[in-house]
C-alpha cells in the first residue's frame, strides 16, 4: 500500500557497514546531510497529517541516527542539530507526540554515557535538541524535567567539559525551565540557583552568558518572595563579573541586572510595618500614595513595589561611586541602566523622568568621587548624556514627554541659578551643564518649542550666560542658539537683548567699580551673541541686517581701545571683538564683502611679524598669555573667513596676504615653544575651565594648521610649506613633541604600569589624535548605536566637548534632531589633529624630494630610541604616523601625487613601516595599515603589488602571531578592493588560498578577519571570482560545521573572544557577496542555489540579531536575482515581526528589505500585508522617529497603489491628523485661544471643535507624523491629479461608469478641506506650510469638478467658506513670513480658478489680497493680517509673493475673462511694481553693488548685498510669472504698463498714462532691465531642459514680442551690434529649442530662414543628423502649421513678383513631408490645411504659369510617391499612400477652377485611387475617401473633377462587387467604404439631368443589388445599409427607378423586391405597437 503513494520524502542514503560508500560517508557527505535535512524539514511542514503519522517512526530513528553519529557518519555540527531540532519540533506540531519521550530519553542518553562511547559533538547536538524541544513541548513531559536538569546541571560542573558542551547544557536547562519550571523541587531550585550564582564567575563568557539567561527564569517578576538582600547579591555578582566581560556579555549581564531591578518595581502585597510608614514621611513618597487605591488597604498589608525608584536605581549608583571600581566596571554600569530603563519600557520612564535626572544629577554626577578630574568629568557627562540623550530622549520620550521633560529641567536646575532666597542653593555646575546640553538635545529633537517651552527657557538661558563657570557659558549659548533655531519668532528679540547686554558688559568693564565677574559675564553674552549670529543663514527671514553691522562696528571699536586697558582687561576685550567678528564671518560673502579691506588691516596688526623683543625675555607670563590670547583669537576669525568666503572672496591677493600673516603666527608659535614659559602660581588661571597657557598655545597651533588647510596650496610658499610640514610632523610624531612629564611617563613604563594607549585617561593620551579612520565602525559588527556608545567609552581616551573650543559656536551648522554637530577635542589633541590633516593635504602636492625627506623624518621619529623609555608616547606616535599615512594616501587623486608616491623612493620608505605596524596588536593600526598598503599598491604599480603580496605570504607562512596572520588577511583584501579586480586579477588565485588557509585557523581574530578580507576580494574581483565559487561556498558551510568557529565553540582563550569577533556574521557577508558575483546565473545553477539558499534559511533563524541583519541583506540580494525561489509571503510575516523588535539593527535591516519589496511589487505587498502593514510603519514613525527608511516604504507603496484607492490612504492620513500634537496640546493649554474661528470660519468650527475636543485623554501624534501624512496627502492630490483618471475628479462622470463613488478622490474633498483647515491651525510651522499646500493641490484640482447635484454649479462653490476658514489663521499674530507667503499664494490660486466668478462673492479672500497689495505699495516693513512686524528681508519676499500672486491672476485673466474686472481697479498699482520687481531682480542678477531704494519697497538698504543671496531664491522661483504678466497686459495695450516702463511715478488715470511720444528715439527707463532678463533666459536654456524652463522661454519670447514695439525700445535695434546678437540668438533657439518653443519662436520672429530651417527640420527629422528633441506628435504638428502660417504670413509682406517664389519655396517643403518616411505617426493628415491656405490663394495674371507649373509638380510628387510603395507593406508605406492621396485630391479640390492640369495627372490619379479603392488593406476605406470628396467637388462645375467622375466611377463600381462577393468574411471596416461609396453615388446621381438618371441607375443598382441578402435573418449591416441607399434613390427620382428596375436580370430583381418589401413590412410593424412603450417609459 505504502508502496504506491510517492514517499513522504527522500530516505537518508545510509551506508550498510562499516566499509560501503554512501552520501554520507563521502567528503561532501556534511553538505549532503546539511540539505537532505533541510528539505526534509521542509517535506514535514507540507505533508498531511496521515502520511505524517505513517512515517513518523523511521523519521525519529533517522533523526537520533544523525545526532548519534556512527563513526563514518558526519559530525552533528551547529546547522544539522539545529535542522534535526525544527524537524522533530515539526514532526510532534503536526504528528503523534507519544514518542516524544523516548527521543528525549535516547538523547538523554548519549549525554549520559561515559565519554568515549560517544563524539562530544554528539552530546552538543543531544543536549541541544532536548533544549529545543523541551522549550516547546517540556509541559507535556513534565516527568523527564528533574532529569534534565540534574544532567545539564552535571555536565555544567565538569570543568573539564568543552566550553560548547557546558554552554549548551544551561541553554537547555534554560529552555526546559520556561516550560516546564513547575516539575522542578524546591530543593533542585535552590540548586540551580546556587550554581548558577557561581556560573555568573566563571571563566568562560559564554557560561556566564548562559547563566544569567537561567537566573533570569529563575528569578520570575511575580515572585514575591525575592528579599533586597538577594537583589543586593546578585547584582554585586553581576557587577564584579563586568571587568573581564565582553560586549555579548555585558549584555547578558546587563538583562539580568535589568530584569531583577525591573521586577522590583512590581506592586505586591506587603505587611505594615510601622518603620516603613516613618520611612515614607521622610521620603518623596508621592507615588505610592498616588498608586494605592483607598479600597486596597487592608488592616495588615497593601500593595507597593519591594523599591522605591530611587533605591532601585540607588543599586547601581552606590557601585558605580565605590573608589576601587575601574573604568571598565563603571562603563559597564552603564549598559546596566540602559537596559533597565528599557525593559521598565517609554511609560514608566516617562512619568518618572524626574526621579531619573535627579537620580543621575544628584547621585552620580555631582557625587565627589566622579569629578575628581577633568577626564572623569567628561566621562561621566558622557555615559550620563548617553542614557539621558540617546536612549530616554530620543528612542522613548513622546513629544508630550519632551515638552514636560525641558520644563522640568528648567525649573529643577536652569532657573535655580543664581540662588535668591536665603536658603535657596544653587545647582552644582556639573549638573547645570548636563541639564543645558540635554535641554539643546530636547529643542533639537522637538524640532519647535511650544510657548509654554519658550516661556519655561527664554529668561534662564540668557541668565545662566553670565555664570562663572565657562563649560556653563559656552552650552548656554549653545542651548540658546538650539532654542532660537527652533523658534525664529523669537531670534530678533533675544539676539537684541543679548547684544544689548553685551554693550552694557563692554561699558561696566573699564569703570573702577565694575562687579568682580564682569569679565566672565562679558564673554558669556559674547558667546550668546557668536552662537546666535550664526543661526541668520539658517533664518533669514526673521532678522533685520542691521544687527550685524552693529556688532562688527562694536567689535572694531573694541579692538581699537584694547591697546588703551591693561591686559586682564584687554584679553577680554579682544577676545569678544575676534569671536563676534569670527561668527559674522558665517554670513558670507555678500555681508563680508564691504568689509574685507578693514579686516585685512585688523588682522595685520594682531598678527605682526615677531620682532626680536620677542626672542628676548623680558616678557612676564601675564604677557605671553595675552600675546598667544590675541592671536589666537584672530586666527579663529581668519579661520571661519576661509571656510565661509572662499572661493569666492579668497582671490590669490588675499590667499598671499593672509598666508604671510599665518606664516608670521607660525614664527611666534615656534618662538614661544622654545622660550618654554612657566606659569607662575599666582597666574593660573583662577577657573578650572580657563585654558592654561600651555592650552592657549596648542589652540594657536591648531588655529593655524587648520587655516593653511583652507587656503589654496598655491597661494603659499614652497619654504612655508616645507616648515609646516616640518611642524606638523614634529607635533604628531616626535618624541619630544610629548607635552607631558617625561620623567613620569618613563617610570610607567619600566614599571609596567603602561598598558594601553586607549586606556589612558589624562585627557591627552601622550599625544594620540582622535580623527577616525575607520569610514563605518558601527557597520560591522551590526550592534544597538547605543550599546556602541557606551562601549567606546571603554576605549576612548580622548572625550570631546564644545567648552574645548568656543569657535564651535561660531560654526554654520544646521542643529537638528538628526544632525549631532562633532564637538572639539581637548585643544593639544585639536593640534595634533590638524597637523595630521595638514600634512595629509600638503604632502601629495609637493615635489618628489621634499616629498622623500619629510616621510624619512617621519618614520625616523617612529624609530627613534628616546620612545623606547616612554612607551605611551611611542605608541601615540604610531597611531599618529598611521592615520597621517592613510590621511595622506587618501588625497592621492591627481596624476603628479600618483606619480609622487608611486615612486620607488617613497613606496620603500614607507612599505617597512607599514610592515611592522601591520602586524600590530591594536586594531586600528592593522586597519590603517592594511588600508595603506592597498592605496600605495593602486599608485605604486605592479612590481610593488607583486612584491607586496609575496612579503605577506610569507609573513602568514612564518608569522604564527594571530594579531599578524589577521593583519596580513587585512592587507590582502585592502590590496584587492583598491587596486580593482582587472589589475589585481593575477594574485588572485594566491590569495584565495591563502584566506581560506586563514580562514579555518582556529583563533577568532585570524578567521574573522580573514573572512572580512575574503569578502572585499569577493567583491572587488566581482565576476573574476565565478571559478572559485563552489570551493568558497564548501569553505563556508564548513566554517559553519566547525565547533571552533562558533561564537562559543573553541578553547578557553578563543570562547572568550569570539563575542567581539562575530564569524558568522562575516560568513553571511561572503555568501551576499557570491549572490552578487553569480548574478542571474543562479537560477540556472541548481545545486549552489539551495545550498546558498539553505544557508541563509539557517543564518535567519539564529537568535543572534547581527547574523539575521547580515542574512536580510542576502536574502535582498537573492531577491534581485532569483525572485521566484524565495517565500516573500514568509519573508514578509517574519520582517514584520522583526518591525516590533526591541533590537534596533533587526529593525532597521527589515525596514530596507520592505523598501525593496515595496519598490518591487507594492500591489502584492498591499494583498499580504495590507492596510494594517502601512498602520504600523506609521506608528513605528510615532513610536520613535529616528528609525530612518520608513518614509520612504511608505511613500514608495503609496505612489504605486494609490490610484487605486486614494480613499484608504486618506483614511490613515486622516486618523493621524485627527489626533494632536504635544506642541499644539502645550500650546492650547498655555493659551485657551477660542478666537481663532470668525464667523467665515464657523462652517467648519463645529465638526473640527468637536473632533478636537473628544477629550484631553485624546490620543496624540507627533508633529512629524503628522507632517508625513499631509507630505503624503500632497502625494495622493498630485499623483492622482497627474494620472488623467477622469473618474476621480467628477463625480457625475464616475457614477455614469458605474463605479462606486465611495473610493474616489472626488468624494473626499470636504475631508482635505477639513484636514487643511486643521493643519492650518496648528502651532507648528512646518505643519502649517504643508495644510496650504494640500489646501492648494484642492483648489488647483478640483477648480473644474462640476458639482454633481446642480448642474451648471462647481463642486468648490458649496466649499468656499470653509477653504476660506482653512487660509485665515495664516494671518494671524504667530505667523511666520513663509506661512503667509504660502497663504497669498493659495488666496490668489482660490480667486483665479473660476469658482467664484463674481467679484462681490469673493470675501474675505480676495480682501487679504488687496490689503497685502496695498501695503506692498508703501516702501518700508509690511504687517499683513495680524502678524508682528516683519524683517526687511521677510518684507521683500512678502512683497514678491504678493505681486507674484496677482501676476498670476493678470495671466489667468487671458483664460477667465472674469478675472479682467479683479485685476482692473489695481492695475495703476501693480504696472509699476511689477517693472520695479523685475527691476530689482535684474540688478541682484547683475550683482550691483546699490539698488535704490524703490516702490517696490526693495531691501534694507544698509545690507541690500546681504539681502542679495536670501531674496534671490525668492525672485527665481517668481520673475517669470511677473514677467508673463507684463507680457499679457502690455499685450493687451495697457498704457500703466508703459507708463511704468517709462518710470512714471504717480500715474493715475488713463489719460495720464497714455501720453506717450508717438515715435520715440530712446528706450523706456527699464527697457534694458526686462530686455537683459528675457535675452538671458533665451540664451540660457538648454535643449533637454524641463518643463519649467520651457515655460520660461515661452514666457520670454512672449515678452519680447511687445518689447520690440518701437513705443517700449525706441530706436534701439537700430545698432548694428545689438541687432546682429538677438539674430544670433533666434537662430541658435532655431537649432535647439524643443518644437513646444519654437511655436513662439516663429510667432514672434518672422524670419523666413528660421521658418525655412525649422520646417526642414521637423519634417526631415533626426536623420540629417539633426537633434532629436523629443516633442510629441501634437507639439511637431502645432510647430509645421505655425511654421507654414509665419512663412505665408511673411510672403504676404513682399511684392507681387516675389509671392509666387515664396509659394513655391512653401509647396516644395511641404512636398518633402510628403515624401518623408522616417515618421511612424502621420504628421501631414494634421497640417493639409496648411497646404490649403497655401494654394487656396489665386495666382496674380502674370504668374498663372508659374502657378500651374508648382501645382502640377505637386501633383506629380503625390503619384510619384504612391508607384515608389508599389510592392511594400507595413504601417509607412500605408500611411504614405494613403497621405500622398490625400494631398493630391485636396490640391484638385482647391485650386482655382480656371487652372490648366495635364490629362495625364488627372488619370493616373483615378487610375490610383479605383486601384486602391479594390486592395482589401486599409486604405481602401482612404481611397473611397477621396472618390467621395473628388466627386463631391466635381458637382460645382470644374470640368477637370467631372472628368475625375467619370475616370472613378468603373472603380467604385469594382470595389462594390468584390466586397459583395466575400461579403461574410469582411470585417465591419468595409461598411464605412460602403457607406463613403453610397455617398458619392447618391451625390453623383443628384448632379445629373432627371433624363440621364434612368441610364445612371442602370450602372450603379447592379452592384449594390449584389450586396442585398433577403434571406439571411437578422439581415447583415450591408444589407440594411444597401436597401436604405436604394429606397432614397427611388424616393428621389421614382420614374428613373421604376425604369431602372425594369431592365435588371429577373433574379436581381427579385432580390430588390423582396429586399424592399421586407424593409418597407418591418417599418409597418414597429408602427404597430407603440402602447405597450409608452407605458413602459412612464413607468
Amino acid at each position: 500500500m505504502a508502496a504506491e503513494t510517492p514517499p513522504l520524502y527522500e530516505p537518508l542514503d545510509e551506508p550498510t557497514d562499516s566499509s560501503s560508500q554512501s552520501k554520507l560517508t563521502v567528503d561532501t557527505g556534511d553538505i549532503y546531510l546539511f540539505q537532505w535535512l533541510a528539505s526534509t524539514e521542509k517535506a514535514v511542514k507540507a505533508a498531511s497529517t496521515d502520511d505524517l503519522k505513517g512515517a513518523q517512526a523511521e523519521l525519529e530513528a533517522t533523526f537520533v541516527k544523525v545526532i548519534t553519529a556512527p563513526e563514518t557518519w558526519p559530525s552533528p555540527g551547529r546547522p544539522v542539530r539545529a535542522l534535526v531540532a525544527q524537524c522533530l519540533i515539526a514532526v510532534y506540531t503536526r504528528g503523534e507526540t507519544k514518542t516524544m519521550f523516548d527521543t528525549l530519553q535516547a538523547f538523554l542518553k548519549i549525554v549520559n554515557e561515559p565519554k568515549s562511547t560517544h563524539r562530544e559533538s554528539s552530546k552538543i547536538a543531544a543536549m541541544y535538541c532536548v533544549g529545543e524541544i523541551m522549550g516547546i513541548f517540556g509541559s507535556q513531559v513534565m516527568s523527564l524535567m528533574v532529569e534534565t536538569t540534574t544532567t545539564a546541571l552535571k555536565l555544567y560542573r565538569t570543568s573539564s567539559n568543552p566550553i560548547l558542551l557546558r554552554y549548551n547544557a544551561l541553554i537547555a536547562l534554560e529552555q526546559s525551565l520556561s516550560t516546564a519550571k513547575r516539575a522542578v523541587t524546591d530543593a533542585l531550585s535552590k540548586d540551580i540557583i546556587k550554581q548558577m550564582r557561581y556560573a555568573l564567575s566563571d571563566k568562560a563568557l559564554p557560561v556566564q552568558r548562559a547563566a544569567c539567561n537561567v537566573l533570569i527564569l529563575m528569578y520570575a517578576s511575580d515572585d514575591g518572595n525575592r528579599l533586597v538582600s538577594d537583589v543586593d547579591s546578585l547584582i554585586a555578582l553581576c557587577i564584579k563579573g563586568l571587568e573581564g566581560a565582553d560586549q555579548l556579555t555585558r549584555r547578558s549581564l546587563a538583562k539580568l541586572v535589568a530584569h531583577i531591578l525591573s521586577s522590583t518595581q512590581v506592586e505586591r502585597m506587603i505587611p505594615v510595618a510601622d518603620t516603613s510608614k516613618k520611612l515614607k514621611k521622610g521620603q518623596n513618597a508621592k507615588e505610592e500614595d498616588e498608586d494605592d487605591a483607598p479600597g486596597l488597604h487592608v488592616a495588615t498589608e497593601e500593595a507597593k513595589p519591594i523599591m522605591t525608584p530611587q533605591e532601585m536605581l540607588g543599586q547601581l549608583s552606590a557601585h558605580f561611586n565605590k573608589p576601587q571600581t575601574s573604568r571598565r566596571t563603571r562603563v559597564g554600569i552603564f549598559d546596566f541602566y540602559a537596559a533597565l530603563l528599557a525593559g521598565l519600557g517609554p511609560e514608566w520612564v516617562e512619568s518618572n523622568y524626574g526621579i531619573i535626572v535627579s537620580h543621575f544629577m544628584n547621585e552620580i554626577v555631582a557625587n565627589s568621587r566622579n569629578s575628581t578630574t577633568r577626564y572623569e568629568r567628561l566621562l561621566v557627562r558622557s555615559l550620563v548624556e548617553v542614557i539621558l540623550r540617546d536612549l530616554v530622549g530620543v528612542r522613548m520620550l513622546g513629544e508630550q514627554a519632551q515638552i514636560t521633560a525641558i520644563q522640568e529641567l528648567s525649573n529643577a536646575y536652569l532657573k535655580r541659578w543664581p540662588a535668591m532666597m536665603p536658603g535657596q542653593v544653587a545647582p552644582n555646575p556639573l549638573c547645570l551643564v548636563i541639564a543645558l546640553r540635554e535641554v539643546a538635545g530636547l529643542l533639537q529633537q522637538l524640532g519647535n518649542a511650544p510657548p509654554p517651552v519658550q516661556d519655561a527657557l527664554v529668561e534662564p538661558l540668557q541668565t545662566l550666560l553670565s555664570h562663572p563657570s565657562h563649560t556653563i557659558r559656552v552650552n548656554a549659548a549653545w542651548a540658546l542658539r538650539c532654542f532660537c533655531y527652533s523658534t525664529p519668532l523669537r531670534l530678533p528679540k533675544v539676539l537684541l537683548s543679548v547684544v544689548e547686554m553685551l554693550q552694557r558688559d563692554i561699558t561696566t568693564l573699564t569703570t573702577p567699580a565694575a562687579p568682580s565677574d564682569i569679565n566672565t559675564r562679558a564673554l558669556g553674552h559674547a558667546y550668546g551673541v557668536a552662537a546666535l549670529l550664526a543661526v541668520i543663514p539658517d533664518r533669514p527671514l526673521y532678522v533685520s541686517y542691521d544687527i550685524s553691522a552693529k556688532v562688527f562696528d562694536m567689535a572694531v571699536q573694541l579692538l581699537k581701545r584694547a591697546g588703551e586697558h591693561e591686559v586682564k582687561i584687554a584679553c577680554i576685550e579682544v577676545e569678544i571683538a575676534w569671536t563676534s567678528i569670527a561668527s559674522l564671518m558665517t554670513l558670507g560673502p555678500n555681508f563680508v564683502r564691504a568689509h574685507l579691506p578693514q579686516l585685512l588691516v585688523l588682522w595685520r596688526n594682531a598678527l605682526p611679524k615677531p620682532t626680536t623683543k620677542d626672542a628676548s625675555t623680558g616678557r612676564t607670563p601675564m604677557e605671553w598669555m595675552f600675546l598667544l590670547h590675541l592671536r589666537e583669537s584672530a586666527l579663529g576669525a581668519v579661520y571661519c573667513f576661509l571656510k565661509y568666503n572662499s572661493p569666492t572672496l579668497v582671490s590669490p591677493d588675499v590667499t598671499r596676504r593672509i598666508a604671510s600673516l599665518l606664516g608670521n603666527s607660525l614664527q611666534f608659535a615656534n618662538s614661544f615653544q622654545s622660550r618654554r614659559v612657566e606659569e607662575t602660581p599666582e597666574q593660573q588661571p583662577t577657573e578650572i575651565k580657563e585654558l592654561s597657557m600651555e592650552g592657549r598655545a596648542a589652540l594657536l597651533r591648531s588655529r593655524i594648521f587648520s587655516c593653511f588647510s583652507l587656503l589654496p596650496h598655491t597661494g603659499v610658499t614652497d619654504s612655508t610649506q616645507l616648515a609646516l610640514l616640518q611642524s606638523a610632523i614634529f607635533l604628531l610624531a616626535s618624541p619630544d613633541g610629548y607635552a607631558g612629564s617625561s620623567v613620569q611617563a618613563a617610570i610607567a613604563s619600566s614599571t609596567g604600569a603602561f598598558t594601553s594607549i586607549w586606556q589612558s585617561v589624562d585627557g591627552y593620551a601622550y599625544g594620540l589624535s582622535s580623527i577616525e579612520i575607520d569610514e563605518s565602525p558601527e557597520a560591522w559588527i551590526n550592534r544597538d548605536s547605543v550599546e556602541i556608545s557606551i562601549e567606546q567609552m571603554c576605549q576612548k581616551p580622548i572625550i570631546r566637548s564644545c567648552s574645548h573650543d568656543p569657535l564651535f559656536l561660531c560654526q554654520r551648522s544646521a542643529p537638528d534632531a538628526g544632525n549631532q554637530w562633532p564637538e572639539p577635542p581637548p585643544p593639544a589633541t585639536a593640534s595634533v589633529n590638524a597637523a595630521i590633516e595638514l600634512f595629509a593635504q600638503l604632502l601629495p602636492v609637493q615635489d618628489i624630494s621634499v616629498a622623500t625627506r619629510t616621510l624619512s623624518q617621519l618614520i625616523e621619529y617612529t624609530t627613534s630610541s628616546k620612545l623606547e623609555k616612554n612607551a605611551g608616547r611611542k605608541a601615540a606616535v604610531y597611531v599618529n604616523a598611521t592615520i597621517a599615512l592613510v590621511l595622506a594616501l587618501r588625497q592621492v587623486s591627481t596624476p603628479r601625487s600618483r606619480q609622487i608616491f608611486g615612486s620607488p623612493q617613497v613606496t620603500s620608505t614607507i612599505s617597512s613601516f607599514l610592515k611592522d605596524v601591520l602586524v600590530d596588536g591594536d586594531l586600528l593600526l592593522r586597519k590603517g595599515s592594511s588600508e595603506a598598503i592597498g592605496r600605495l599598491a593602486s599608485i605604486a604599480g605592479t612590481n610593488f603589488l607583486t612584491n607586496q603580496a609575496k612579503t605577506l605570504v610569507d609573513q602568514v607562512v612564518s608569522n604564527r602571531d594571530p594579531n599578524g596572520r589577521a593583519g596580513c588577511a587585512l592587507a590582502f583584501g585592502e590590496i584587492h578592493a583598491h587596486v580593482g579586480g582587472l589589475a589585481a586579477g593575477p594574485l588572485l588565485k594566491t590569495t584565495v588560498h591563502v584566506l581560506m588557509s586563514l580562514v579555518n585557523d582556529p583563533h577568532p581574530v585570524v578567521h574573522y578577519w580573514s573572512l572580512s578580507a575574503l569578502c572585499r576580494v569577493i567583491d572587488a574581483a566581482s565576476l573574476a571570482y565565478a571559478p572559485f565559487v563552489p570551493s568558497t561556498l564548501g569553505l563556508l558551510f564548513k566554517v559553519y560545521m566547525m565547533e571552533s568557529h562558533e561564537p562559543e565553540g573553541g578553547a578557553l582563550h578563543h570562547a572568550n573572544l569570539s563575542g567581539d569577533l562575530p564569524a558568522y556574521q562575516a560568513v553571511c557577508q561572503n555568501i551576499d557577496a557570491v549572490i552578487t558575483v553569480l548574478g542571474p546565473d543562479i537560477q540556472d545553477s541548481a545545486r549552489e542555489r539551495t545550498l546558498v539558499l539553505d544557508l541563509v534559511h539557517r543564518f535567519i533563524s539564529e537568535n543572534d540579531d547581527g547574523i539575521c541583519v547580515e542574512a536580510i541583506n542576502c536574502i535582498q540580494h537573492f531577491l534581485m536575482f532569483a525572485p521566484n525561489f524565495v517565500q516573500v509571503p514568509e519573508l514578509v510575516t517574519r520582517f514584520r515581526g522583526y518591525l516590533s523588535s526591541s533590537r534596533r539593527p533587526l529593525k532597521l535591516a527589515s525596514i530596507n528589505a520592505l523598501y525593496q519589496l515595496v519598490q518591487k511589487d507594492a500591489l502584492a505587498m498591499s494583498r499580504l500585508g495590507g492596510d494594517q502593514l502601512v498602520e504600523e510603519l506609521f506608528a513605528m514613525l510615532d513610536d520613535d522617529s529616528s528609525v530612518d527608511g520608513v518614509r520612504n516604504v511608505i511613500l514608495s507603496w503609496l505612489q504605486q497603489t494609490v490610484i487605486h484607492n486614494p480613499s484608504a490612504w486618506i483614511d490613515l492620513c486622516q486618523r493621524i491628523m485627527s489626533r494632536t500634537t504635544a506642541s499644539q496640546q502645550a500650546t492650547d493649554a498655555a493659551t485657551k485661544r477660542g478666537d481663532l474661528l470668525d464667523d467665515e470660519g464657523q462652517s467648519l468650527s463645529t465638526g473640527v471643535t468637536q473632533d478636537l475636543s473628544a477629550g484631553s485623554g485624546r490620543q496624540t501624534s507627533r508633529w512629524r507624523t503628522q507632517l508625513f501624512a499631509l507630505q503624503c496627502l500632497h502625494t495622493i492630490c498630485t499623483v492622482v491629479g497627474q494620472s488623467g483618471r477622469r473618474e476621480h475628479l467628477d463625480m457625475a462622470f464616475a457614477r455614469s461608469q458605474g463605479l462606486p463613488i465611495r473610493g474616489l478622490l472626488v468624494s473626499r474633498v470636504p475631508d482635505l478641506i477639513k484636514i487643511a483647515f486643521t493643519a492650518s491651525a496648528a502651532h507648528v510651522t512646518e505643519i502649517r506650510l504643508e495644510g496650504l499646500k494640500v489646501l492648494r493641490d484642492v483648489i488647483e484640482i478640483f477648480a473644474k469638478s462640476p458639482d454633481p447635484d446642480y448642474e451648471d454649479s462647481l463642486l468648490l462653490e458649496q466649499h468656499q467658506a470653509p477653504i476660506t476658514a482653512a487660509l485665515t489663521p495664516a494671518f494671524s499674530s504667530d505667523s511666520t513670513p513663509e506661512i503667509l507667503a504660502a497663504a497669498i499664494g493659495a488666496c490668489a490660486v482660490f480667486v483665479g480658478c473660476g469658482v467664484v466668478t463674481d467679484v462681490q462673492r469673493m470675501g474675505r479672500i480676495l480682501k487679504l489680497l488687496t490689503s497685502a497689495l496695498e501695503q506692498s505699495k508703501e516702501s518700508g516693513m509690511l504687517t499683513l493680517g495680524d502678524a508682528a512686524e516683519l524683517s526687511p528681508n521677510a518684507s521683500v519676499m512678502l512683497r514678491i509673493a504678493t505681486l507674484s500672486a496677482w501676476a498670476e491672476l493678470q495671466v489667468a485673466s487671458n483664460v477667465q475673462t472674469y478675472l479682467v474686472n479683479v485685476v482692473k481697479p489695481y492695475r495703476t498699482t501693480l504696472a509699476p511694481l511689477w517693472i520695479a520687481a523685475l527691476r530689482d531682480y535684474a540688478s541682484i542678477r547683475a550683482d550691483a553693488e546699490v539698488i535704490d531704494d524703490s516702490p517696490a519697497g526693495t531691501l534694507d538698504s544698509s545690507y541690500s548685498s546681504l539681502g542679495r543671496e536670501v531674496l534671490l531664491p525668492y525672485y527665481v522661483e517668481s520673475w517669470s510669472v511677473i514677467l508673463h504678466a507684463i507680457a499679457t497686459a502690455m499685450n493687451t495695450g495697457d498704457p500703466y504698463v508703459l507708463a511704468a516702463m517709462d518710470g512714471r511715478e504717480g500715474v493715475v488715470s488713463e489719460q495720464d498714462a497714455a501720453e506717450v511720444m508717438t515715435t520715440r528715439e530712446e528706450p523706456t527707463a527699464f527697457f534694458f532691465a526686462l530686455f537683459g532678463l528675457v535675452f538671458e533666459a533665451l540664451s540660457t536654456a538648454t535643449p533637454d531642459s524641463n518643463v519649467a524652463s520651457q515655460r520660461i522661454s515661452i514666457t520670454a519670447l512672449q515678452a519680447l514680442r511687445c518689447l520690440v514695439q518701437e513705443k517700449y525700445c525706441g530706436a534701439v535695434f537700430n545698432d548694428a551690434v545689438l541687432f546682429e546678437e538677438l539674430v544670433s540668438l533666434f537662430y541658435r533657439m532655431a537649432l535647439t529649442e524643443p518644437a513646444v518653443v519654437q511655436v513662439y519662436l516663429v510667432e514672434t520672429v518672422h524670419c523666413l530662414r528660421i521658418c525655412a530651417y525649422i520646417l526642414k527640420r521637423s519634417i526631415t527629422g533626426p536623420r540629417n543628423g539633426a537633434i532629436h528633441d523629443g516633442s510629441t506628435l501634437v507639439e511637431k504638428v502645432k510647430l509645421i502649421n505655425a511654421a507654414f502660417d509665419a512663412f505665408s504670413a511673411i510672403a504676404q509682406t513682399f511684392g507681387p513678383g516675389h509671392r509666387e517664389q515664396f509659394r513655391a519655396v512653401g509647396v516644395t517643403l511641404y512636398s518633402e513631408l510628403l515624401k518623408d518616411e522616417t515618421f511612424d505617426a502621420d504628421l501631414v493628415g494634421p497640417t493639409l490645411q496648411s497646404l490649403k491656405n497655401m494654394l487656396e490663394r489665386p495666382a496674380e495674371s502674370s504668374d498663372v504659369a508659374q502657378f500651374e507649373k508648382v501645382v502640377h509638380g505637386l501633383l506629380s510628387a503625390c503619384l510619384i510617391n504612391v508607384d515608389e510603395m508599389r510592392g511594400r507593406q507595413g504601417a509607412i508605406s500605408t500611411r504614405k499612400v494613403k497621405t500622398n492621396l490625400l494631398a493630391a485630391v485636396l490640391v484638385l479640390t482647391v485650386v482655382p477652377s480656371g487652372t490648366a492640369i495635364s490629362r495625364a495627372v488627372i488619370e493616373r490619379l483615378c487610375f490610383l485611387i479605383a486601384q486602391k479603392l479594390v486592395d482589401a488593406d486599409e486604405i481602401s476605406l482612404s481611397a473611397a475617401h477621396c472618390a467621395k470628396t473628388l466627386i463631391l467637388a466635381s458637382t460645382a462645375g470644374n470640368a477637370v473633377l467631372r472628368q475625375c467622375s467619370r475616370l472613378l466611377l468603373p472603380g467604385m463600381v469594382e470595389c462594390l462587387a468584390k466586397i459583395a462577393a466575400c461579403v461574410d468574411e469582411l470585417p465591419e471596416k468595409h461598411l464605412t467604404t460602403v457607406g463613403e461609396i453610397y455617398k458619392a453615388f447618391s451625390v453623383l446621381f443628384g448632379s445629373l439631368a432627371e433624363d440621364l438618371r434612368p441610364r445612371a441607375l442602370g450602372v450603379l443598382m447592379p452592384p449594390m443589388i449584389l450586396l442585398l441578402d433577403p434571406g439571411r435573418t437578422p439581415p447583415s449591416a450591408f444589407h440594411a445599409q444597401s436597401v436604405a441607399q436604394l429606397l432614397s434613390f427611388a424616393a428621389s427620382s421614382p420614374t428613373a427607378f421604376k425604369e431602372a428596375t425594369s431592365k435588371l436580370d429577373p433574379q436581381m430583381r427579385e432580390s430588390l423586391e423582396s429586399s424592399v418589401r421586407q424593409a418597407l413590412g418591418n417599418k409597418a410593424l414597429t408602427s404597430e405597437a407603440p402602447k405597450p412603450q409608452i407605458s413602459l417609459r412612464s413607468f
